[in-house]
């Protein structure tokens, strides 16, 4: 494997970090973000900074009006977005966005794509995808999936409660996994705007960092013309799964980048506090944790680079996927909380951008499977072979 950039990739990074430095990092502070994430118009002032110098959707292929990035050229764009939490919605390259477009992309007809794909594409609309269910619903484990898909003539009826859908709030359309009558999953496209779609409430979270935050959504006899399956009947599962493996990955991507910031601060402020006549880094209790941190942000980076290669010479990469997914959240956020120790007070309360990237990374080690089940999934794989 070749680590080396070249000089063109050199300078959209370079393009990339001067972005989010000079343009979006100013905007943290803006009021228009709450607990459920930054305010519509917020998100699309931001998004308008970033179509201005050619960075909006990056990841999207160029018949659609992006970069048609490599996974490897997106590890570089996803992790420089991160340094900021406001990067990755600025250049539309946030969960659940980003996942939906390269579903769709690869999945979706030529008049889905034109209804659905293009706007969300253009940032002028947003998306949620509805998997996930209230207990005895599907969660960690798919195969309980309890929203119905009854066949009516040339229509199919939708019946379910999903929960922690995000984005929900706000979204111009929905993908929506349902089981038909054999008990097979499918994928189905609507608007939000239907009468028997209905946003029950927004969850309370540890992060607010998506716009929409996490909703509770009803279908209670949504109609859904076969026209908008997305892809065929009864291979939900099977495109779940093109969409988990690279999302999964452009999870770590973004984090590392949040993480990565969060070791600067605390570097920083190691470097200039005092503590007991000496710079609070030359205590070896900071140090080592300084240390550490160095090694898991490169752990981290490694397990990107090398999942992202095998992914761009077209390997499926779902167990390479689950090892990354778990080994960068698990190493991020122990940055993460180092940061927090060497900073103090200043960890725990909003005096730095720290305390809100730790509320925020928590989360990801369960966003898109949680460790433990990624875990157990690897050992089967791990015995069979």
């Amino acid at each position: 494997m070749d680590f080396s950039l070249t000089p063109e990739l050199l300078a959209l990074q370079l393009k990339v970090r001067t972005f989010i430095r000079e343009q979006i990092i100013p905007y943290e502070n803006d009021p228009r973000h709450d607990s459920h994430g930054p305010h519509e118009s917020l998100r699309r002032e931001l998004i308008e900074k970033a179509r201005a110098v050619g960075l909006l959707t990056p990841h999207a292929s160029r018949e659609q009006g992006g970069m048609g990035l490599s996974h490897i050229e997106k590890a570089i764009v996803f992790v420089e977005s991160g340094y900021s939490t406001l990067g990755p919605t600025a250049m539309n390259i946030h969960a659940p966005d980003e996942g939906n477009i390269h579903l769709m992309e690869v999945v979706a007809n030529e008049t889905q794509k034109n209804r659905w794909l293009k706007p969300l594409v253009q940032g002028h609309i947003r998306s949620c995808f509805a998997m996930t269910e209230p207990a005895p619903g599907a969660g960690a484990d798919p195969s309980m999936l309890a929203t119905t898909a009854v066949k009516d003539g040339d229509d199919y009826v939708i019946n379910g409660t999903k929960w922690f859908i995000t984005g929900a709030t706000g979204a111009s359309f929905v993908i929506i996994m349902a089981k038909l009558e054999d008990g097979s999953a499918t994928m189905f496209l609507s608007d939000m705007d239907k009468p028997e779609i209905k946003v029950v409430r927004q969850m309370d979270a540890l992060d607010s960092c998506f716009t929409g935050g996490h909703g509770v959504v009803e279908f209670k006899n949504l109609r859904v013309p076969s026209s908008d399956v997305l892809g065929e009947i009864g291979k939900g599962f099977r495109y779940a799964q093109i969409r988990l493996a690279p999302a999964r990955l452009t999870h770590c991507m973004r984090w590392l980048g949040q993480a990565q910031r969060a070791h600067d601060i605390a570097v920083d402020y190691a470097r200039t506090r005092q503590a007991f006549g000496v710079a609070l880094g030359a205590h070896e209790g900071v140090g080592f944790m300084l240390a550490d941190n160095d090694m898991d942000l490169h752990t981290a980076k490694l397990h990107i680079w090398h999942t992202a290669w095998l992914l761009d010479q077209g390997e499926r990469g779902n167990f390479e996927s689950s090892r990354a997914k778990t080994v960068c959240a698990e190493a991020e956020c122990r940055v993460v909380d180092r940061c927090v120790q060497i900073l103090g007070g200043q960890g725990v309360t909003a005096e730095t951008i720290v305390m809100k990237i730790f509320k925020d990374i928590r989360a990801f080690r369960i966003y898109d499977g949680p460790s433990e089940v990624h875990r157990w999934s690897m050992a089967k794989k791990i015995i069979a072979n």
